[in-house]
């Protein structure tokens, strides 16, 4: 019989309700009946409690979060975070360890990564991407073994108020890391399209939307009064109501639900 996978889920949400954390339990939770493997799952609360796990998991899941990934810059908490990141990457670069170290980083984390390493400049939208919109793949994100199952474009919750824009690629040449995904083209806006997604290491993948939501927590979110008025002020109600229909549609975020986390959580546990 083989042991139970041990997963860590770091959590960046501050104490704040959210949607995420549910979700990401919900995906563990239907991978390990899936699979018929018994998981060892544990939860640090990083940003209050300034918990971050030790090396004994097999793979961990670093979320998204409120904030600006700007303003933590010297806090203790964020100390921490980049101690135990140090110490992933010594791991994974040690010939000796033949288990290597999976990490998957969501919108928040993605931000800090990419500030922290240099990747990309990290700065404020003009306005908040909430919603569901079309993600385009990039040639190495076609060979992505974790975006196997994702078309081009393919459909994902965004939802944040800061960008990863204007990567760095001496950068991403020296840490052998590859942009796999951007935002959908806009050309009536002068502004640049965000990174979405990030190959960082050979063990390390994230993303800038949020690949755990699900329709039914994102339904609940548009309907809340202050997210509904936020949509229509900025997009009109005709994008709102367009929203809450792509919800139920099984080949945009019901399908990047099913595939993206799942095909990360198979990959890292091999």
């Amino acid at each position: 019989m083989m042991d139970p996978l041990r997963i860590a889920i770091l959590d960046m949400y501050e104490g704040r309700p959210n949607q995420g954390m549910r979700c990401l339990r919900d995906l563990l939770g239907a991978f390990a009946k899936e699979q018929g493997r018994a998981i060892e799952l544990r939860e640090f609360e990083v940003r209050l409690r300034k918990e971050v796990p030790d090396t004994s998991f097999d793979f961990y899941i670093s979320s998204g979060g409120p904030g600006s990934p700007l303003e933590s810059k010297g806090s203790v908490w964020e100390a921490a975070y980049f101690k135990w990141l140090g110490e992933m990457e010594a791991w994974n670069n040690d010939p000796a360890r033949k288990k290597k170290k999976f990490i998957f980083f969501i919108c928040h984390s993605f931000q800090l990564i990419c500030r922290h390493y240099q990747l990309a400049d990290v700065c404020p939208r003009k306005s908040t991407a909430f919603g569901v919109f079309p993600v385009h793949l990039l040639a190495d994100g076609k060979n992505e073994p974790v975006f196997t199952h994702l078309a081009d474009p393919f459909y994902a919750v965004d939802s944040r108020d800061f960008q990863v824009v204007r990567p760095n690629l001496q950068v991403f040449m020296q840490r052998g890391a590859s942009l796999l995904c951007i935002e959908k083209e806009r050309p009536h806006v002068p502004y640049e399209r965000a990174i979405m997604g990030i190959r960082f290491t050979p063990y390390w993948i994230g993303t800038q939307f949020h690949p755990e939501a699900d329709a039914i927590g994102m339904h609940q979110y548009l309907q809340m009064e202050d997210k509904k008025q936020a949509v229509i002020a900025e997009h009109g109600e005709a994008k709102w109501q367009s929203m809450t229909e792509q919800l139920s549609d099984p080949d945009k975020i019901m399908w990047t639900y099913r595939h993206l986390l799942p095909d990360f959580f198979k990959w890292a546990s091999v």
